[in-house]
């Protein structure tokens, strides 16, 4: 059990039935009136985020949930499969649980299924990727002007913005949180 006077970010606790994940939290001790606890959190299954406030010695139930570096190993339709390491389960994941930024990810590569009492609801890839420049324009000598950009196809079909001294067949690394290219690989 946890109380709500303990909360801290990333706590994670049971209420009503959701799963629920402390984003930011403030202690209010007004000059008049007891003292309570402003919060605001996100629901980790749905990912709506709600302010809310507790008093603080409300009491409830921790959640455990269970993160596990999985290899993902290819996608047949809507479900996408991951193999565990230790056990080589496959185990499927749906199109929906997945993150948008999971466009950055190819066959073998490791993330982190997160699930809670074994209900898989999401997948964190990894935070850095290299991937290989499928398809860019040619960048012309004279094209200098300051951060000047061009579209580039990555192996994996993603788009991102690299400068224009990049070309086809070339390792690049990128950033999975923000999709920005970072650097050659």
């Amino acid at each position: 059990m946890v109380s709500a006077g303990d909360f801290r970010n990333g706590v994670t606790f049971e209420e009503d039935g959701n799963v629920l994940q402390v984003v930011e939290f403030q202690h209010v001790k007004p000059g008049k009136g007891a003292a309570f606890v402003r919060t605001k959190t996100k629901n980790v299954l749905t990912g709506s985020v709600v302010e809310k406030s507790y008093n603080p010695t409300a009491k409830f139930p921790v959640a455990y949930i269970e993160r596990k570096d999985m290899e993902f190993s290819y996608s047949d339709g809507d479900l996408y499969y991951f193999m565990d390491p230790e056990s080589y389960e496959l185990v499927p994941v749906n199109s929906a649980d997945l993150p948008d930024n999971f466009k950055f990810v190819k066959d073998g590569m490791v993330c982190k299924i997160l699930s809670y009492k074994g209900k898989i609801f999401g997948v964190e890839p990894p935070t850095f990727v290299d991937l290989q420049v499928t398809k860019t324009d040619p960048g012309f000598k004279g094209d200098t002007a300051t951060n000047a950009t061009k579209p580039a196809t990555l192996e994996t079909g993603a788009e991102v913005k690299v400068p224009l001294f990049i070309d086809e067949g070339e390792m690049i690394q990128i950033d999975t949180r923000t999709g920005e290219y970072l650097g050659r690989a």
